[in-house]
């Protein structure tokens, strides 16, 4: 099955807004503003005034609970750790940790929670594979698995609350700088253009205030945004994991924890600790697939990097990868173990999971949540209301 399929109801037009144009609306009544007395009071967007909602699952989980047993005991129960780990650790079942209410629910639809049902497809396809490979599935593994788990692995690197929030932080930046640098007396113009609208000057004043307050304006990314995002930064994604060769790591007498955001960068040594990291970039690429299993995907330059850019063997050794035949299992050692568990707890955003055995396995010194999970320069910069470019009006408008 086509990985872009997966999309099917759910694709949307790249606007980059997180609004849902009419014409892509979900099926339903009446269109009317979210936003329509004062702007950025509340999120620019639309809604559905409708109409059959219909029986709805309402706990959505952003890491998966068939994922999430293999963390866990026979009886489903797992243990969770709030950073920086200062509060006791409870223990509950898989149900009820990683999740958010309605984290996916689309207001309008004729089945709100249907982008569930496309979830469940694709994890279970996926935890399928991670079963054979619990059971000693030789590798390499089909190219229909192989990809089957590395669409899996790029999905859940996307599609947690510290994404969506990272999201909405750089919108809110982005829109606080366009507002502040066109000043205080184009923000009439600006709200006209983007929001569809002649604010009075009261509601200029509020936009303005809002606008440029530290943090910017209190934008919030839709359910429906954060899904078409989630599904092609998805698909944007998987050539950097298919074209590593895989480590399968096993484990006997050590465990390995999870956490809210598992899919973890390591980067290479010997770049310095303020050089950013991604998936291009990476070193490795780590992912615990159960408490006794690992996934390492490891840099593919190491096969190619004595060879000329020209090299007509280039070519084969990275459809060689592709296919996953630089697959290999190792045995698990201690300091395996600790590469796999540190960069877990270093990526977590705000929770650790582990099976209740396996508390000498976390790491000591956790930080604090991180709620987002990039930084952006000039965040608190101030405004004067004075336009930066000594535009008027339109001109001022970006």
């Amino acid at each position: 099955m086509p990985y872009d399929a997966y999309l099917g109801d759910f694709r949307l037009p790249s606007s980059g807004t997180g609004v849902v144009p009419r014409a892509y609306a979900p099926r339903c009544g009446v269109l009317v503003p979210l936003s329509t007395e004062i702007g950025l009071a509340r999120p620019v967007g639309w809604a559905c005034q409708d109409s059959s909602m219909g029986e709805t699952k309402k706990l959505h989980h952003y890491v998966p609970q068939a994922y999430l047993r293999g963390f866990a005991t026979e009886k489903e129960r797992v243990t969770a750790i709030k950073l920086p780990g200062d509060t006791e650790p409870f223990t509950t079942i898989v149900r009820n940790v990683a999740a958010q209410n309605h984290f996916h629910r689309i207001e309008g639809l004729d089945q709100p929670d249907k982008f569930e049902d496309v979830l469940s497809e694709i994890e279970g396809a996926a935890l399928t594979v991670i079963r054979k490979l619990e059971a000693g599935a030789k590798l390499p593994l089909s190219e229909a698995d192989r990809w089957t788990l590395a669409y899996f692995i790029s999905l859940q690197a996307v599609r947690g609350p510290d994404t969506r929030r990272t999201i909405e932080m750089i919108q809110r930046q982005m829109v606080r700088l366009e507002v502040g640098a066109g000043g205080r007396k184009n923000i009439a113009a600006w709200a006209k253009k983007n929001l569809g609208f002649e604010p009075n000057e009261a509601q200029a004043q509020r936009l303005w205030n809002e606008a440029t307050r530290v943090g910017g304006p209190p934008i919030t990314l839709s359910n429906w945004a954060h899904i078409q995002h989630m599904m092609e930064m998805a698909l944007e994604m998987l050539p950097y994991i298919t074209a590593r060769p895989w480590t399968l790591v096993s484990f006997t007498n050590r465990s390995l924890i999870t956490g809210d955001s598992p899919v973890t960068l390591i980067r290479d040594a010997k770049d310095a600790p303020h050089d950013g990291v991604g998936f291009a970039t990476a070193w490795g690429i780590a992912f615990p697939l159960t408490r006794k299993l690992g996934l390492l995907m490891s840099d593919p330059m190491v096969a190619i990097e004595n060879l000329s850019p020209d090299d007509p063997r280039i070519g084969k050794i990275w459809d060689a990868v592709s296919k996953g035949q630089a697959d290999h299992r190792e045995v698990g050692t201690t300091a395996m173990e600790k590469l796999f568990n540190e960069h877990t707890a270093l990526n977590a955003s705000e929770y650790l999971y582990r099976h209740p055995d396996d508390a000498r396995f976390v790491p000591k010194d956790l930080h604090g949540p991180q709620l987002v999970n990039v930084s952006m320069s000039g965040a608190d910069m101030q405004f004067t209301g004075a336009p930066w470019f000594g535009l008027d009006s339109e001109e001022a408008v970006i």
